[in-house]
């Protein structure tokens, strides 16, 4: 009698577990942030470019780079997506998209710790491409050094992050040429080049520094962040800041948090591949010379 009674506890405990487990959930408003200096740096590499097409630019730049996001999460798994808002009369929504996934856009980031896997919708060119593949393990180095951020005592960590050939968001001026030779090169090149992104380049990696808290012990974080121990408040790139402004623990409404499952399914190398294609093969229709990757 006494054994049936310790079996029929434990069982329950294990209900009540997992019960709390699929209740357990989260919601933290995220703001991204790109000084305006930054932006501007980031077209001086095209000398040749007129002030009104470089003010659009950096409009449409700074309208896609400062956005507000909304992560949901429970104890394995989270969604991470664009605050939904109206567009503002006369905003040409079609070359704001186009932008936006040129620089790293997208509309629902789903990432599972446990499984490690994550999957992003994303719209180019008129198409629908649904990137599934295993979670990005950065090597993370814990600091020592903390600060609060929204009332929560944050650690510093910092890691190498690669950059994907399909995210432009970290664009920047070419460095400039030492050797006459050289500038002979780039000379002849430029006499050729009639193509916007001339002058500019991706780099291989950027280093990145986030801040995270144990208060919150969860796996999780902006985008494709995860792995610290505690939710990340805060990541910043060196020119871009995503910034937590907001935490609701134990929400009451639950969202549904699961992978986006509409687009042509791809690896991230596989979508990498057909963005970085297709811009050259407009490249080519245009006269330009070619796109510099970084790598």
């Amino acid at each position: 009698m006494k054994k049936s009674i310790v079996t029929f506890a434990f069982v329950l405990l294990g209900i009540l577990t997992v019960s709390a487990q699929k209740e357990f959930q989260g919601l933290a408003v995220y703001a991204s942030k790109t000084s305006s200096a930054d932006i501007s740096k980031r077209l001086d590499g095209n000398k040749d470019m007129t002030p009104d097409v470089r003010k659009m630019i950096e409009e449409r730049m700074k309208g896609v780079l400062e956005k507000t996001f909304v992560l949901n999460f429970d104890r394995s798994a989270s969604i991470y997506k664009e605050e939904e808002k109206l567009e503002a009369p006369g905003q040409n929504g079609g070359n704001m998209r186009m932008m936006s996934s040129f620089l790293g856009g997208s509309g629902t980031y789903y990432k599972n710790v446990k499984e490690k896997i994550y999957s992003v919708d994303k719209e180019f060119m008129g198409k629908e491409f649904l990137i599934r593949d295993a979670l990005p393990q950065l090597e993370w180095k814990m600091e020592s050094e903390t600060k609060q951020v929204g009332g929560y005592t944050c650690y510093k960590a910092t890691a190498i992050k690669p950059i994907s050939g399909s995210d432009f968001r970290n664009l920047r001026a070419k460095a400039e040429e030492k050797t006459e030779e050289k500038k002979e090169d780039k000379k002849a090149e430029k006499e050729q080049a009639t193509n916007f992104m001339d002058g500019f380049e991706v780099p291989k990696d950027v280093v990145i520094t986030a801040w995270y808290t144990p208060e919150i012990p969860v796996n999780q974080g902006p985008e494709g962040y995860w792995g610290l121990p505690g939710l990340i408040l805060e990541v910043n790139d060196g020119k871009t800041i995503i910034l937590c402004t907001k935490v609701v623990m134990n929400t009451k409404e639950k969202a549904e948090i699961k992978a986006p499952s509409a687009g042509k399914v791809v690896t991230q190398k596989e979508y990498d591949e057909i963005f970085i294609a297709k811009m050259k093969e407009m490249e080519n229709m245009g006269g330009g010379r070619g796109m510099r990757f970084g790598r």
